[in-house]
């Protein structure tokens, strides 16, 4: 009781105040003066009470004056003069306005707590001595748990066992159920909607993806973006400004234009409360908060504000190729030995070594090895890797080097009739191999482009974004990708350090780049751009180093969250405009003619209460 009190006091206090103002306009129209005031001080005391805590506890802080602290002021004026009803009035529409936003920022939240509120507490844990229930936090990596139809997965893992439908709702924002056999990763907080499945643990609890997505956008909501700085960076310049204004207006001023003193103080009064920049401050949060939201729920996480707002004005992308243009699961196309050679053999000893490689590739080789061939993976020895080109190592006494052309001395005559060069015309990549005779085998793989790749680019385009793929592969497989998706351009073999130079100098040639990547190599080119964004379902590091992450590994995503990033910057700028144009009209008003009390505190906090419900129009919107 006492808790929900508390969490909803702003709200209650607000209908108190509003209720004691409503009252006395009843008992001011049967004519009972005395406690009428009565209840416009009652009003006073309801609604202003956190205002006037807020406002004292940022002059004591911070040493500075604040919005509210230009309202208490006018209300006390309003009160000194006689204007009960008026100063009334004016906490009761400050307060609402208040509430509003306080509204705001607690549906901007709701996403979160609902998201906190889908992890499950308790598993299933499986063991040779039966099943027991134990606490999330108690689970460690290798645990298997028991996940029944209808459950909600308690931590990230692989599916050990049982062929089930997963709602990944809660991570990719995607309604559609995912279909998930045996070796499928699934996470926490999806749900299991059809069969009972066995599944592995595979993060600790606190580090799942589930989690990484709560606190993203926590720290998101925290974050301020640049409009929210520098509105908070001269409000309180602008807040003495004022007060040194409504001085000058009575001291001065008055004997200028020849006011009478009840005039000139009601005149002061008024500029305290139109000039007041509530309107402004209410522009920007409101708007952010909602867009933040709004993209929490389409599984577009923006690490804060800044990243938000610089999305919109992004003028080109630069993608990496493989897991973000493609699939990132090449497959084997052709496998040529040299004459003479046994091919079982030549797979099974290129796949043991490429099994101590991390390149994407050396996992197609082994696949195929092992599908094609049946061939046994043997431990080789004195693996040395050659980043960015290939590896070298020795299986059963013989010594192997595999990798890119360029890792080879006699490039021209890599193979013999120019197998490897018609190879790359077909868009494919090849892995070389050589024993100490030479050239021994060529290995052509390919990967698949993504089906959402083409249209993703084609949307891009027409918002006027550039689009550059920046690539590790030869130059004839990377333009035959680039065509087949319709960039912009492309940078082909480029190394990991590479990469943040071609991002650098996209950043020359563009200005704001975006880069978008999965793997653990793009995280540096994902830290050189003004804005990085990586694929959810890539590595932790890309991850971690991204401002912004598609949860469902969707490029058609990219184009929703500029459109979203645009809508929210230019929502912004019409509350602004609109924000200053009805301040200066109305402390221009109260200049040229005597504007009423009633009236100006109206015309103030609708202001206000407008700019944020404009900022509420971001927490729908279109998908």
């Amino acid at each position: 009781m006492v808790t929900n009190i508390k969490k909803n006091l702003e709200m209650i206090l607000t209908i108190l105040c509003c209720t004691f103002l409503i009252s006395g306009w009843v008992f001011d129209f049967v004519q009972l003066e005395t406690v009428a005031i009565g209840s416009y001080i009652l009003s006073y005391l309801t609604g202003g009470f956190l205002k006037t805590k807020e406002s004292f506890e940022q002059l004591i802080k911070e040493k500075e004056f604040g919005v509210d602290f230009l309202m208490m002021i006018a209300a006390i004026g309003a009160a000194a003069i006689g204007y009960w009803e008026e100063g009334a009035m004016l906490i009761a529409i400050f307060a609402v306005s208040g509430a509003l936003e306080t509204y705001t920022f607690n549906k901007s939240h709701k996403e979160i707590s609902a998201l906190m509120d889908l992890q499950p507490e308790v598993a299933t844990l499986m063991s040779e001595v039966g099943n027991k229930v134990v606490p999330v936090a108690d689970l460690k990596i290798g645990d298997v748990i028991l996940v029944l139809p209808g459950d909600r997965i308690p931590a990230d893992g692989q599916i050990k066992t049982g062929v089930t439908n997963i709602d990944e709702a809660a991570i990719t924002g995607e309604s559609m159920p995912v279909e998930k056999a045996n070796g499928d990763t699934v996470f926490a907080g999806t749900v299991n909607l059809r069969g009972s499945i066995e599944v592995i643990i595979n993060k600790p609890s606190t580090e799942t993806l589930f989690q990484k997505i709560i606190k993203m956008v926590q720290n998101a909501q925290s974050e301020k973006s640049p409009s929210q700085l520098f509105l908070e960076k001269y409000e309180g310049i602008y807040v003495k400004g004022v007060l040194i204004g409504a001085i000058v207006l009575v001291f001065i001023l008055s004997f200028i234009f020849n006011w009478t003193w009840g005039d000139s103080i009601r005149r002061a009064i008024v500029l305290l409360v139109v000039a007041s920049p509530c309107a402004l401050v209410a522009s920007v949060t409101p708007a952010i908060l909602s867009a933040i939201s709004n993209g929490a729920k389409s599984g577009i996480l923006f690490k804060g504000g800044v990243q938000l707002e610089k999305m919109g004005h992004l003028k080109a992308i630069a993608f990496d190729k493989t897991g973000t243009l493609t699939q990132g699961k090449p497959i084997v196309t052709d496998f040529i030995v040299r004459d003479g050679e046994d091919k079982v053999t030549i797979i099974a000893d290129i796949a043991a070594i490429e099994s101590h490689s991390t390149h994407p590739l050396a996992n197609a080789i082994i696949a195929h090895a092992k599908k094609e061939y049946r061939s046994e993976i043997d431990a080789p020895q004195d693996i040395e890797n050659v980043v960015g080109f290939g590896i070298i190592g020795t299986i059963n006494g013989k010594k192997y080097t595999i990798g890119k052309a360029e890792l080879f001395e006699d490039r021209a005559k890599l193979f013999y009739d120019g197998i490897g060069e018609n190879l790359q015309k077909e868009g494919k990549t090849i892995v070389y191999a050589s024993d100490d005779k030479g050239i021994v085998a060529a290995i052509a793989l390919k990967d698949t482009v993504r089906k959402e790749a083409v249209h993703a680019i084609n949307e891009l385009k027409a918002l006027g974004i550039s689009t550059i793929m920046i690539t590790g592969d030869n130059e004839e497989t990377a333009r035959i990708i680039a065509d087949e998706i319709g960039l912009t351009e492309y940078l082909a073999s480029c190394l990991p350090d590479e990469k943040v130079d071609a991002v650098k100098n996209l950043q020359k040639k563009y200005g704001v780049v975006a880069m978008i990547g999965d793997g653990i190599n793009d995280a540096p080119a994902l830290a050189t751009a003004n804005i990085g964004i990586a694929m959810g379902e890539g590595t932790d590091v890309a991850l971690e180093t991204a401002d912004v992450v598609l949860m469902k590994n969707d490029l058609t995503r990219l184009a929703q969250a500029i459109k979203l990033s645009r809508r929210m910057n230019k929502i912004i700028k019409q509350n602004i405009i609109f924000a200053v144009t009805v301040i200066s009209f109305l402390i221009l008003s109260n200049f040229l003619f005597r504007l009423p009390i009633p009236l100006a505190v109206v015309a103030h906090e609708g202001n206000t209460i407008l700019v944020v419900l404009n900022g509420l129009r971001l927490l729908g919107g279109k998908k």
